[in-house]
């Protein structure tokens, strides 16, 4: 398939951005913004251009001028660690440091300035396809579930906003298809419009694990059912004899390990249409379609 110029542009900022997340996400320190701002002009201007040019962007080639422009400037933001710490979760829930077979709770931290995915991609009309890139200006600390050494789900701002949607959206009897911390499940329980929240989840140990320690603390709870089944299964088998007013389809990662998931979620989906479905960050995963194509 031939790329267009957008598409190949996206491509080409998404490649560079992937590195500098992979491989140096804390090369921006606190002692480097104050070197290159001593007077203290705004920290997120300073902060796009130190990682444009980290990204190797030069401003005087005008090709590289215009991804800065429209990338940089566009989908790299300072976040306020309020938006976060005030949300209804953290207000309610207080996780333990807790583990059972290969799963494990524990808590991480984004250090000052450490550049990380904070959002869904941002899909322009013109098809300019903007990664959403956060940081803060001091170390912030969040939950996140393990398993065998790898995390699997955090409560951190890239799942909190690209929640939001999904969130918002839905209401009357719902189904979600992955448990992890229950972020989703907690806020959707919140809502006086939803009547009953239904989880499929695979592994047992993780909820076990939930139901122990978080579900507990739910204002909510009598409105929450755990399914312990396999969630294509549960699609295939059971949701055809539901009935669901929305669906949100939560069992991957990233993009990496959710493009076929999603696509096979959307297939199944097309036999149940009694059912609104959505998926988390859709739009990162449409992306990586065009991309594979």
């Amino acid at each position: 398939m031939n790329h267009t110029p957008i598409q190949l542009q996206n491509n080409e900022i998404a490649l560079k951005i992937a590195d500098y997340l992979n491989y140096n996400p804390c090369a921006i320190t606190p002692e480097i913004m104050q070197d290159v701002n001593p007077s203290g002009l705004e920290p997120e201007r300073i902060f796009q251009a130190l990682f444009s040019g980290l990204l190797g962007l030069n401003p005087n080639n005008e090709h590289d001028r215009l991804l800065e422009e429209t990338y940089i400037w566009k989908g790299v933001h300072e976040l306020n660690p309020n938006e976060f710490i005030n949300d209804p979760y953290f207000q309610y829930i207080q996780i333990p440091s807790a583990n059972k077979n290969n799963w494990n709770f524990q808590f991480d931290i984004y250090q000052p300035y450490e550049a990380f995915i904070c959002d869904d991609i941002v899909i322009e009309p013109n098809g300019v396809e903007i990664p959403q890139i956060g940081f803060f200006s001091h170390s912030f600390r969040y939950p996140a579930v393990y398993e065998k050494g790898q995390e699997w789900m955090a409560v951190k701002p890239s799942e909190i906003r690209s929640m939001r949607k999904p969130i918002r959206y839905v209401s009357g009897n719902v189904i979600t298809f992955g448990l992890g911390l229950g972020y989703y499940t907690f806020m959707v329980s919140l809502k006086n419009n939803v009547e009953h929240i239904t989880v499929v989840e695979r592994d047992k140990s993780i909820i076990d694990l939930f139901q122990t320690f978080i579900l507990p603390q739910f204002p909510h709870k009598e409105k929450v059912k755990i399914i312990h089944e396999d969630a294509f299964k549960y699609m295939k088998e059971q949701m055809p004899k539901e009935r669901y007013n929305y669906a949100f389809v939560d069992l991957w990662h990233d993009s990496r390990d959710g493009l076929p998931l999603y696509l096979k979620a959307k297939k199944l989906a097309e036999s149940i249409p009694q059912t609104q479905f959505l998926y988390w960050v859709e739009n990162t995963l449409l992306s990586a379609k065009n991309w594979n194509q």
